[in-house]
């Protein structure tokens, strides 16, 4: 018995090698990136931009720095986008961006970067420390991604969410509890989102060691010299490859949920060579 999904029409195009690969996908699609003004977010607002997507991106606190992409947009790519400033985890925050997004139209894709590194040392770590980690890292990340999805999954043509985590959420390295955890968590409840949402597509990019975004100062400071050194990895990290990473899962009709895309060149694999 035949499948009643089945398509004859598009069985036979297949057949005749006649595939359908769309140019610049996003154009005109509605697109939040909250973090997007800075580090590895900033790269994904461009990337988009010269696809043409309407984007509403987000900064916590330096205007500055957001004014000046504001303007490298729009000389790079003649688009405008739109900022909303503050805090994830204040709830007219999260309104801001639902608000700046149903004026360009039905929002389609999210990119959610905000996050702390968190740098406290073992012997410091306490009670505050953990639990403002906590907040940067999962909570006003999960409550943002809560508001948006909703607002896809009621939009009628679904959508794309995309959380950022790290590499030290997948693998243990060594005094990156007060990090990695709260990550961690965001990767695990990712997953069930996937698992819960029918509309809404739910991944995840965790990037390695990158020269932009909040692995810089490690970076710059040597720590991960000898993953290059010895080979396990062949150049550190770049903010354009996470751009294109998130940008693969924010296509839309994409056919990808659940999953978490390691962007770290090796190292996680191989962090024993290092």
């Amino acid at each position: 018995m035949a499948s009643s999904y089945w398509d004859e029409a598009l069985a036979a195009r297949y057949r005749a090698f006649q595939y359908s690969f769309a140019e610049r996908p996003l154009a005109g699609r509605v697109v939040i990136i909250a973090g997007g003004t800075g580090g590895l977010g900033a790269a994904t607002t461009m990337l988009l931009a010269r696809e043409g997507a309407k984007l509403v991106v987000g900064f916590r606190s330096n205007r500055a720095r957001a004014e000046a992409l504001r303007a490298a947009v729009a000389a790079q790519t003649g688009e405008t986008i739109s900022l909303v400033h503050g805090d994830l985890i204040l709830p007219e925050v999260r309104r801001a961006y639902l608000d700046a997004a149903a004026g360009l139209g039905p929002l389609e894709g999210c990119a959610i970067f905000p996050g702390d590194p968190a740098r406290v040392s073992w012997e410091a770590l306490d009670a505050a420390a953990l639990r403002n980690s906590w907040d940067a890292n999962f909570v006003g990340p999960m409550l943002l991604a809560k508001d948006l999805a909703a607002g896809m999954e009621q939009n009628g043509r679904g959508g794309s969410l995309v959380l950022l985590a790290t590499m030290q959420a997948l693998a243990p390295f060594a005094s990156s509890v007060n990090y990695a955890a709260p990550k961690a968590a965001l990767v695990h409840a990712a997953r069930i989102l996937a698992k819960q949402f029918r509309n809404v597509r739910v991944n995840v990019v965790a990037p390695g060691a990158t020269v932009a975004g909040m692995a810089e100062a490690s970076v710059s400071s040597g720590k991960y010299d000898g993953y290059i050194s010895s080979g396990a990895i062949p150049r550190f990290g770049r903010p354009e490859d996470i751009a294109r990473a998130v940008r693969f899962f924010l296509e839309p009709d994409g056919y990808v949920t659940g999953q978490v895309l390691l962007a770290d060149g090796g190292l996680t694999l191989r962090r024993d060579q290092g």
